[in-house]
């Protein structure tokens, strides 16, 4: 595949590594999106990221997690192609003339779910869960997308818990478990499950659940929230290695009529179970789809009566500036600008 092959029509967002862009595959018609990835530095190769994702992207094939179609070298960087995805779950929480309903949240946390069992059945930990990162097709499917902090669970691991260290730095500061926040360096897949509980709180709330500011404001932000944490209810908290490093006043737990407004009582029971400090004590994605919160009314809905995003759904919503909390820069119409970021 070369570039000769697309024709870009826009400009969708931009990565930690460079322009994602709406393009056409001249062969075929159809619409795909191309991630650019930019070597800032030739000498240092592909960083480790993007071969992670590269990596984990060519061994996944799911309905709920994006696919790679392609990729291929280009100046000094190179290309990935996937399915083009109008929308996100961001802007489907806040697209405030179409509010989702309880049994489209259902269904959106059941394939978010899906999602994340196949990943972690297949020894993949995401690391950056956040409605930010899960794309919305045009026939309503949900998919999780950006694996580029991605990481494979190593083969002696004992039911997702790593026996190697690996970084406490991931996962966006709103979504990170508290684990993270305290500097775990060794955790489990159950990091991906407390930003499924985020998730789920801010689709019922319409705004994020612990919204810090800085790392040590969202510890305090989740203390204040669900209350100080100790050995008792969470075995091993004292040993974690940024434990000492500062103290918070002592804080009762809010009720979760407070943290969760006019929510469900099995919305909150599956809330409870994935917004734990232990760990070890979460639902897993598999137990999480057994919960009894999707199995009340309202049922998830159908595909068929889901929200189906127009091509346009991303720049509607970034014209209206409903909201500062966006994670992509404001779209471009200036295609020359574009071919000429891509002709290098």
């Amino acid at each position: 595949m070369k570039m000769e092959n697309y024709s870009v029509e826009g400009r969708v967002g931009e990565g930690a590594h460079g322009l994602v862009l709406m393009a056409k595959h001249l062969p075929t018609g159809k619409q795909v999106a191309l991630k650019k990835v930019l070597l800032k530095k030739i000498d240092d190769g592909i960083p480790n990221s993007v071969v992670r994702e590269i990596k984990a992207l060519q061994e996944i094939d799911c309905k709920f997690v994006m696919k790679l179609l392609d990729f291929f070298p280009h100046g000094v960087g190179f290309i990935l192609v996937f399915d083009f995805m109008p929308s996100g779950l961001w802007e489907m929480i806040h697209d405030m003339d179409n509010k989702l309903q309880d049994g489209q949240i259902k269904s959106y946390m059941q394939m978010l779910l899906k999602g994340v069992a196949y990943l972690h059945d297949h020894s993949i930990m995401h690391r950056d869960l956040k409605p930010a990162n899960l794309l919305v097709s045009a026939s309503g499917i949900l998919r999780i997308a950006d694996l580029g902090l991605s990481r494979v669970v190593w083969s002696g691991a004992n039911s997702g818990h790593n026996s190697r260290p690996y970084s406490h730095q991931v996962a966006t500061r709103w979504y990170r478990a508290p684990e993270l926040l305290y500097g775990a360096r060794q955790y489990s897949y159950a990091i991906d499950l407390w930003a499924v509980g985020c998730i789920l709180a801010e689709l019922n709330n319409s705004s994020p659940l612990f919204p810090g500011e800085t790392d040590i404001d969202q510890l305090a932000i989740v203390l204040r929230g669900l209350g100080t944490p100790t050995e008792a209810i969470w075995p091993g908290l004292t040993t974690l290695p940024d434990y000492n490093k500062i103290s918070f006043p002592p804080a009762r737990p809010l009720p979760w009529s407070t943290l969760l407004p006019d929510s469900s009582s099995a919305l909150v029971d599956l809330a409870k179970h994935l917004l734990v400090y232990d760990a070890d004590r979460r639902l897993t994605a598999s137990q999480a789809l057994e919960h009894s919160y999707f199995f009340t009314a309202p049922l998830p809905v159908p595909l068929s009566e889901m929200p189906h995003p127009p091509s346009d759904h991303r720049q509607r919503l970034k014209a209206r500036e409903i909201s500062s909390y966006s994670v992509d820069k404001p779209m471009t119409n200036d295609l020359k600008s574009l071919q000429l970021y891509l002709s290098d």
